[in-house]
């Protein structure tokens, strides 16, 4: 799912022209972490639905996997950096219930969730950046 929305929302010439903080890494960065996190990402959902099939963490994680989705098309696609950034921090927020709730639970899922949780901390800042820098759509 990620591979297909990194696919089809990929950044372009919208992307390339606005301005960018001192702190934007290049975009090659990006696909590597996504791979990692998101294998991450899997081997703690699996984890908790094998341990507690339709359960609260289960529905925590599905909630943050469809905002993780919807990033994607509201930045690059509609180029809504305003509601973008919402979103993303709402989906923050998700991650850090998920690790709350699964800390006592299943460790290893919280702790893959970690990265997850400190990547998108960071996101969250370039995205609020962008907002800050080129305004709600960039243009």
């Amino acid at each position: 799912g990620g591979i297909l929305i990194g696919t089809i929302t990929s950044p372009g010439e919208w992307h390339a022209a606005l301005i960018k903080p001192s702190f934007n890494p290049p975009n090659w960065v990006f696909g590597p972490v996504w791979t990692v996190l998101y294998i991450f990402i899997g081997i703690a959902g699996w984890r908790v639905w094998r341990s507690n099939t339709g359960g609260l963490t289960v529905k925590i994680w599905a909630v943050q996997m469809v905002l993780n989705f919807v990033w994607s098309p509201l930045f690059f696609s509609a180029h809504r950096i305003d509601i973008a950034f919402g979103v993303i921090l709402i989906l923050l927020a998700m991650i850090l219930l998920f690790i709350a709730k699964t800390w006592g639970q299943d460790r290893l899922a919280a702790v893959l969730f970690l990265p997850y949780a400190a990547w998108l901390g960071f996101a969250s800042a370039l995205n609020g950046s962008f907002l800050y820098l080129n305004g709600v759509t960039g243009g």
